[in-house]
């Protein structure tokens, strides 16, 4: 055979036993975690500008594939974030907080806020119950056990010199659902109900209640940004270029209020795959505050909260649970 022959066969081994002259390298894939509701609008909005074709996160950070998981409580979601089916999420402060401390502050951390706000106790509209001494022998229901309302509202009794337990004391709180809480409201089987939005907002325009108390928004953090240490570990400058999309997307829900409030009432709808009311998303914006700024004395106050209703017992130190990539 002729040396060209040779030459074209020692060119081709070449290029076909090194596969990177050819293929470009894999892709990372990124699972992030949320809520179906008003409170994670940031990755609502997100989604649905990737079912629009001009994907928010993608075209930010193309070389990134980006996949999302939907949970109905914050538990759920740390459980999946320690066993790295997720790698980051939204998620409330307390689930994050008592996440952080079971893994000894090795396992996650917060990168950065995204909603403060949101959050209200709600009574019946013919209820004169306001102040704290005003509930004693009523019944009032929270989404669920320890999570970022449910110690919320034993905290608002207990600071007011109330008893209250895991099972009864001066008032009884009864941790729900809060599809069920909505249907106990519109019953009467509850006296009152401790949620967030939009469910605040349900209940005042579909079961006949009214806030007489809401959460301030200095202490009332309702939504952050979590990212596993194995994540961040592991990719760096993903975790770094993501935080700082989603910051950036913050900016634009606060520039564009009424296209980010049309496009969480059509994702809501999209996943619901009911007709989710713009009208129920327009009520309960204005009691949301999009800010990503979020530091360790945060945590700080929902610690104390979580201690004073016996959920947390030891004193962690928690000056690296917030960090900025």
């Amino acid at each position: 055979m002729s040396r060209t022959f040779y030459s074209f066969v020692l060119f081709l081994s070449i290029f076909w036993g090194t596969p990177s002259y050819f293929c470009a390298a894999e892709d990372v894939k990124v699972t992030i975690g949320y809520f179906p509701n008003i409170t994670h609008a940031h990755a609502l909005i997100a989604q649905n500008m990737t079912v629009n074709g001009d994907g928010w996160f993608e075209q930010r950070i193309p070389e990134i594939h980006f996949e999302w998981i939907s949970f109905n409580a914050g538990p759920s979601a740390m459980e999946a974030l320690f066993a790295k089916a997720v790698n980051v999420t939204y998620v409330g402060p307390n689930p994050a907080l008592n996440a952080y401390i079971r893994s000894g502050g090795s396992g996650l951390y917060v990168v950065s806020g995204a909603v403060r706000g949101g959050a209200a106790l709600v009574v019946p509209e013919g209820s004169y119950s306001a102040m704290p001494k005003d509930f004693a022998g009523k019944r009032i229901a929270t989404p669920q056990l320890g999570n970022t309302q449910d110690i919320a509202c034993r905290n608002w009794f207990l600071q007011a010199g109330m008893l209250v337990t895991m099972t009864g004391g001066d008032v009884q709180i009864i941790p729900t659902a809060n599809a069920s809480i909505f249907s106990l409201f519109a019953t009467g089987k509850i006296d009152a109900a401790w949620t967030v939005e939009p469910w605040v907002s349900r209940l005042e325009m579909e079961a006949g209640g009214k806030i007489v108390y809401a959460e301030p928004e200095e202490s009332s953090i309702t939504t952050v940004l979590v990212a596993s240490n194995d994540f961040i570990d592991e990719h760096p400058d993903i975790v770094k270029k993501f935080v700082a999309a989603h910051e950036e997307l913050n900016t634009w829900i606060l520039e564009h209020p009424e296209e980010a409030r049309q496009r969480v009432a059509d994702e809501l709808t999209r996943q619901t795959r009911r007709k989710f009311p713009l009208a129920l998303v327009e009520r309960a914006w204005p009691r949301l505050v999009f800010n990503t700024l979020i530091n360790t004395e945060n945590f700080s106050m929902a610690l104390q909260a979580a201690q004073r209703a016996n959920f947390i017992k030891e004193n962690p130190d928690l000056s690296g649970l917030v960090i900025h990539p």
